[in-house]
């Protein structure tokens, strides 16, 4: 059942893929198609992968006797490695090839599932976590940037908004996939089993994606596009800064959210044996729904105004917070809807802030733009935050430490509504800009 769920994107947003080939050359929809669904897979994987710690980190505490804080240097570590890699994984996008380097990231991720088997020591645990980080790092670079020169800048929201489909669904499988296997078998075998559809993946992308040629649908200037632009050009880009600024700050809370809701909610009272089936719904639901209704109302906004990628984030940032409030410190009996609805919300600006940053910068630079983006992301997002959460709930609660992310949602409205003023309106503009 999983495979099926990897191999192709959710049929809610099909429509959305077919909408957004109709532009294409005919000669180029099957390529464009078959990318498409191979990297939304692998994505798919990637995400699974990650959120089965969350699922059995109950067992990890109980086996290894550690605290909340030393529990968060899990993802502490793995972000860790995952910043420092993106550099140079950026540049060796921006250079190179980048199926064989997709297909190794693959290959890597799912040879480090299958080593975790290995560890019996704490350490031992975070040196495997680091490890993963590396090659989760190199993935998120060179996919989207692969699927941008498929696309061009006016279909990206749709096309990056299915390819982001994998973090609400694949976290979702990822909380499953821990609490169940690991329920009945030990919290090693889920990471076995996330092995396998990794490795089938990296084989079919291997024989069936064609590279196309690097900047093949920019609508960039010509000049800009036919230059070799510098990595130093995106210090002054505001369009670019403010997005990855923005999408820092939504990295902290959903990084610190994901990372502590299974623990919260079993603290809450919440049966251990149905949290991971109950979180990992309302994952899937509201996350694939809020992704789905945002890529939608972006690019019907993005027709009456070029600012839509910006504002839409900025309004999911900003909806996020009073549900945030009633979860964490609401009654029991509200805290699952006002999760689900403010899951949804975080998920709305999932597609078109992606798109935003995507489309803020030129092709020669793109995988270069995407590897410090995620290096921001992660060095002021979800790096710090599980760890500053378990420090606070060691302090005084488990919900007070989540109300960290509300403060983060907070500033990422501010920052985003920000640059929404600086995206420029067409292309002389950015011509200029350039």
């Amino acid at each position: 059942m999983r495979q099926k769920t990897d191999v192709a994107p959710p049929a809610i947003l099909i429509p959305m893929a077919a909408a957004a080939q109709r532009k294409l050359p005919i000669a180029s929809v099957a390529g464009a198609t078959t990318a498409l669904v191979l990297l939304t897979a692998l994505n798919f994987v990637n995400y699974i992968d990650r959120y089965i710690l969350p699922g059995v980190q109950e067992l990890v505490k109980g086996q290894f006797h550690v605290s909340d804080a030393a529990l968060g240097s899990l993802t502490f570590w793995f972000f860790l490695t995952y910043m420092i890699a993106a550099p140079c994984t950026g540049w060796l996008g921006d250079r190179f090839p980048r199926k064989p380097l997709i297909v190794g990231c693959a290959l890597l991720i799912s040879a480090v599932n299958v080593l975790t088997g290995t560890v019996h020591a704490f350490d031992s645990l975070l040196f495997r976590h680091a490890v993963l980080g590396i090659g989760e790092a190199s993935l998120g670079i060179f996919a989207p940037a692969l699927l941008a020169d498929f696309y061009p800048e006016d279909q990206r929201n749709r096309i990056l908004t299915i390819f982001y489909t994998a973090i609400p669904v694949g976290a979702a499988i990822g909380y499953l996939t821990g609490e169940i296997i690991g329920d009945h078998f030990g919290w090693r075998m889920p990471f076995f089993v996330s092995a396998v559809p990794g490795f089938l993946i990296a084989v079919l992308v291997f024989f069936f994606l064609r590279e196309p040629a690097r900047g093949t649908s920019d609508v960039w200037p010509a000049r800009t596009r036919g230059s070799v632009a510098h990595a130093s050009s995106l210090l002054t880009n505001a369009p670019y800064l403010y997005a990855t600024l923005g999408m820092a700050m939504v990295t902290f809370s959903l990084g610190g959210i994901s990372a502590w809701m299974p623990s919260f909610l079993q603290r809450s009272g919440f049966s251990a044996s149905t949290v991971g089936l109950t979180l990992g719904g309302i994952t899937a639901g509201a996350g694939l729904g809020g992704t789905a209704v945002g890529g939608w109302l972006a690019q019907i906004w993005l027709r009456r105004n070029h600012q839509a990628l910006y504002l839409l984030s900025a309004w999911s940032a900003l909806l996020t917070v009073p549900f945030g409030v009633l979860c964490f410190f609401g009654p029991r009996a509200g805290m699952l809807p006002s999760l689900a609805v403010a899951m949804f919300c975080i998920f709305l600006g999932t597609g078109p802030l992606n798109a935003a940053i995507v489309n803020a910068v030129p092709a020669t630079v793109r995988a270069t733009a995407i590897a410090v983006e995620l290096f921001l992301i992660h060095a002021l997002g979800d790096t710090p935050s599980p760890r500053l959460i378990g420090v606070v709930s060691d302090h005084s609660s488990l919900g007070t430490g989540l109300g960290l992310t509300l403060v983060t949602m907070l500033l990422a409205a501010a920052l985003l509504f920000l640059g929404a003023r600086t995206v420029p309106e067409d292309v002389a503009q950015r011509e200029q800009a350039a």
